[in-house]
This record gives structure tokens, C-alpha cells and sequence, in this order.
């Protein structure tokens, strides 16, 4: 996930997340990132791992073209929104038995590789398959070109050239940033803060490096990430808490990159050095959404995530969820942040973390936290192969289910708070 995360960081020049192709990943970390104009490939954003191709799954290749696959190809990718584009490596070996396997890598961030699940080739056409970032295209008679699309199969796939390159050709990779130390308190050496832009749309939380960055951020959506809140647990906000953006960028005063944790805790003094927040908490009954089992049970897959692999909860698509590492209890957190009109809790008792798909047709009270900065959930239409309401589809995908309740929750009431100045 961590892997994925850093990629999709990187389509933005550090971000992950795409909305236009609609991702939000909590990439890089926790990075939550909607962005109405970015290809999402993690946010997405996190601790180094090996350089080396990371194993795929090998499946027997289909009968092919009678060119080999086996090869470095490169391509630049020019999502909206990065101007020089992203540069992408995809290393193609063979296994014994003959079946393909592959790994893209960002030649322009340290980041991990993201090994594709799959490599098929038939006749022309080549597939790479991957839950997060899948490509498809077709190859050259003289097999030195691909034309693909990056993110083949969602709702903005992005058009990219791929090229056969030799190895002393070939882009070089960048060392994968190394992890802040594990213990580290981090504080801050520079904070820069500035109204958004009007006219930029989404909405965007993620690392570039070891920089956390925002786009088109809120005091609302800073404390419920700071203390992994919804915005009903804000208590007392002024009027602007919601309504007026910034764009900030934090360099923490700590070597290497933040954790989740980390970044809660930059955001956290952030707000009490920058906008002179003051607050108490109290518990009060809200109106939630509570998770529990449903009657059937989990029949989610407990994650294959690495020790030092950061979480992923991102879109490929409004409803289209792809989550890596997540207990159900952050699960939760992300999805109070970024889909539900209402705080939600954890009642399922699970302690395991879980990589899963979930894939839903949104309502009208889903995503309202991103109105306002280009981010609009489209009508459901009349399609009568449209996957079906969230409540549906956690049940019958996930084996849980979502229930509206009233329960007693943790509140912030904020005492004070000031309008940062800009600089």
C-alpha cells in the first residue's frame, strides 16, 4: 500500500491521489487526497522499501506475439496538474515457466516498486494488472513501443507512450526515502501557509518528500486530521472553519519521512503555533454510523502488508475503494473523513488489518466534505449495471455492516482560534 501511495504522490510532483480520476490516498501516510484533476496511481506516499522488483504473482502467459516482452520500457505520463510530467519505469522479467512478471517504478521520487499482479500478452495487446494501478495498451510490430493508458479500467485513464530502452539508457531509480525514526516528536523548521487558489479545484493532504502538503484544506479538515475527527465532533468552530482554504507546506524539523502518527502530530502543533487553536474535549451522544458484523461474517483477506509498509485507503473512482493495512477501526477514520456525512465507529471487535475493494454507487450525503472545491458526486442515474449503495456493498463484499445509531462520542469544543496570517 505504502507503495502505491508513494506512486500516486508522485503524479501530482509529490501527490497521489487523483480525482479526476478521484483518488483519495491515504497515500502517503495517511494521505487522504481528493484532487479534481490528478490521476491517483497513493498516494499515494511512504517508508522506503528495496529497490529490486518487488515479486509479482506469475500466471501462465497466453499464447502471444512472437516479441518478447522482457525488457526495461519507460514513458512520461503528463497528468493535469504537473507540467513536466511523471516519469515511469516498468521492469519486465520471465519466470521458469515461461509467464511474465513486472514491476513500475517512479523514476522522478524514491519510492518503492509496485509489483503488477499479472502480465498477459495476446496478439498486440499487453496488460498490466494491478488493484491500484493497472495498464493496458497495445505494442509497436517492432516492438519497441507500447501505447497505453496508466489506470486502464477507471473513469479518467491517462494516455502514455512506453518505449523499450536498454539498461544504460534507462532512467536511473532514486534511493526510497528513508522513514523518520519511529520514536521521533516531530516538530516544525518551516511553515509556509496561503489562501488557496479559487479556482483550483480538490481537495489534497499528502507528502512530497518529507514536506506534508495541503491543497484547498480548512481548519475543519486540519483538526479532524490532527485528532482523527469527523467535523460533527468539532464543537464551536467559527463560521470560516469550513469555508475558508489554504494551501500549506510543512517541513518538519526531523530527518526523513513522517508516519501517520507523525504527521498528526505536525498538524497538531501546527494549529496551536500557526492558528492559535485552544480546545477541551468533552464526550457527547451523536448521531453516528456504527460498523458492525454482519450475520455471515468477514470475508475480507487479512493484509500482506510489510512491517514498515504505510496504510492505503484510496479512489480509483467516487465509490470505487481500494484499501491495504487498514484495521477496521481506521477504516473507519478514513471513512468519517472522507465520505460520511456523520461520525462513524467501530463495533466489529476485529483487531486484524485487511486489504480489500469496495465498490458502491454514492448517494447525495457522501463526499460533502470536498463541495466546494470542484469535487461533485454525480447523479446515479438510471444504469442498471451500477453497483449498489454502500450499506449493500459492505455487506455483501465485505461481510459487515454499516447502521445509523446514536452513541456516545468524543467531542473537541474549541475555545479559541485565530486565522493564521498568510506568508
Amino acid at each position: 500500500m505504502k507503495k502505491t501511495r508513494q506512486f500516486l504522490r508522485g503524479l501530482r510532483g509529490g501527490v497521489r491521489i487523483s480525482c479526476a480520476t478521484m483518488a483519495i490516498f491515504a497515500a502517503c501516510s495517511l494521505l487522504l487526497a481528493i484532487t479534481a484533476s490528478d490521476l491517483s496511481a497513493q498516494a499515494p506516499a511512504a517508508a522506503p522499501a528495496a529497490q529490486t522488483p518487488a515479486p509479482a504473482a506469475t500466471t501462465p502467459a497466453p499464447p502471444a506475439s512472437s516479441i518478447d516482452l522482457v525488457g526495461i520500457w519507460q514513458g512520461t505520463l503528463m497528468p493535469p496538474n504537473a507540467p513536466k510530467g511523471v516519469r515511469f519505469v516498468i521492469k519486465v522479467t520471465k519466470a521458469e515457466d515461461g509467464s511474465y512478471k513486472a514491476s513500475l517504478f517512479n523514476a522522478d521520487q524514491g519510492m518503492s516498486p509496485i509489483a503488477f499482479t499479472k502480465v498477459t500478452v495476446q496478439g498486440a495487446d499487453v496488460k498490466f494488472d494491478s488493484s491500484m494501478i493497472p495498464i493496458s495498451g497495445k505494442m509497436s510490430a517492432d516492438g519497441k513501443t507500447i501505447d497505453a493508458n496508466f489506470g486502464a479500467g477507471g473513469p479518467n485513464p491517462i494516455a502514455v507512450s512506453f518505449a523499450r530502452t536498454s539498461p544504460d539508457a534507462a532512467w536511473p531509480i532514486p534511493e526510497p526515502i528513508k522513514p523518520m525514526a519511529a520514536d521521533a516528536n516531530p516538530g516544525f523548521d518551516v511553515v509556509t501557509i496561503k489562501p488557496s487558489d479559487p479556482g483550483r479545484p480538490g481537495k489534497l493532504f499528502t507528502l512530497r518528500g518529507t514536506h506534508f502538503v495541503t491543497i484547498n484544506t480548512n481548519l475543519n479538515d486540519l483538526i479532524a486530521l490532527a485528532y482523527g475527527l469527523h467535523a460533527k465532533q468539532i464543537i464551536g468552530a467559527p463560521d470560516w472553519a469550513g469555508t475558508a482554504l489554504f494551501d500549506i507546506d510543512v517541513v518538519p524539523d526531523v530527518p526523513g519521512q513522517p508516519n501517520v502518527k507523525q504527521m498528526g502530530i505536525l498538524v497538531q502543533k501546527l494549529l496551536a503555533d500557526r492558528f492559535q487553536l485552544k480546545f477541551h474535549h468533552e464526550t457527547r451522544e451523536l448521531s453516528v454510523y456504527a460498523i458492525t458484523l454482519a450475520s455471515g461474517g468477514s470475508k475480507m483477506t487479512k493484509t500482506t502488508a510489510g512491517p514498515n509498509d504505510l496504510p492505503g485507503f484510496g479512489f480509483r473512482g467516487l465509490g470505487d475503494l481500494i484499501v491495504r493495512d487498514l484495521s477496521i477501526k481506521e477504516f473507519a477514520t478514513w471513512m468519517q473523513a472522507s465520505v460520511m456525512d456523520r461520525p462513524v465507529v467501530d463495533q466489529t471487535g476485529l483487531t486484524d488489518k485487511y486489504d480489500f475493494t469496495l465498490k458502491w454507487t454514492p448517494d447525495d450525503s457522501q463526499f460533502a466534505q470536498f463541495r466546494g472545491t470542484g469535487v461533485n458526486v454525480p447523479p446515479a442515474g438510471d444504469n442498471p449495471n451500477a453497483p449498489p449503495s454502500l450499506y449493500t456493498a459492505v455487506q455483501e463484499q465485505l461481510g459487515l455492516k454499516i447502521e445509523a445509531t446514536k452513541a456516545p462520542d468524543d467531542v473537541i469544543v474549541i475555545d479559541h482560534v485565530e486565522k493564521p496570517s498568510p506568508n
